[in-house]
């Protein structure tokens, strides 16, 4: 062990090193564990792959980025969100990634389809809303007193089901009403 000049020889790859090189360890004599950081780490995942388990890949990661192990893409601070309890104060996923899984679990939570049953939907409604057959359908209908799903709607005609509180009768009398057909009071 050279403790000359605040350096501290590694047990394992037998170099001088900084101490600052070393992380801490109380109960050894000088306070400092006997592998350097990088032959601790190298160490530890030999280990593991001994054990069978299961290694996650060492990234080199520039300074201001991080890695999402989601995605597998480096990418700056600016696009992870805050997290105060993290030790780099950052979420585990980038936001591009959580706001997928939030999606994901949206829909399986409130509706309880996932993604792929969705996209399904929409194919077997032939790409388009199937109420005015032309908008592309991105919100998920369903029946508020079953909560059974009925298809995938555009947003104007998911609003108008809504605005008509799912009223079959309502809806046809205003079917009625733009066709002029109205019932007892046609204005002369």
């Amino acid at each position: 062990m050279s403790q000359a000049g605040g350096t501290k020889r590694c047990a394992r790859c037998r170099e001088d090193k900084p101490r600052a090189a070393f992380a801490a360890n109380r109960s050894l004599r000088d306070g400092l564990q006997s592998y350097c950081r990088v032959c601790a780490a190298e160490y530890h995942q030999q280990r593991q792959k001994a054990k069978g388990r299961n290694i996650r890949p060492r990234v080199a990661v520039p300074p201001g980025h991080k890695y999402c192990r989601r995605s597998g893409q480096i990418k700056p601070h600016s696009q992870w969100s805050r997290n105060s309890s993290a030790s780099d104060r950052l979420t585990t996923a980038c936001k591009s990634c959580r706001a997928v899984e939030g999606r994901a679990g949206h829909l399986k939570r409130k509706y309880g389809i996932t993604e792929a049953e969705r996209e399904q939907m929409i194919m077997a409604q032939g790409g388009v809303c199937c109420i005015c057959l032309s908008a592309r359908p991105v919100h998920v209908d369903h029946c508020h007193a079953t909560d059974k799903v009925r298809g995938v709607l555009c947003f104007s005609c998911n609003a108008a089901l809504g605005q008509f509180k799912d009223r079959p009768d309502a809806l046809r009398r205003a079917a009625d009403y733009l066709e002029g057909n109205m019932r007892g009071s046609q204005p002369s």
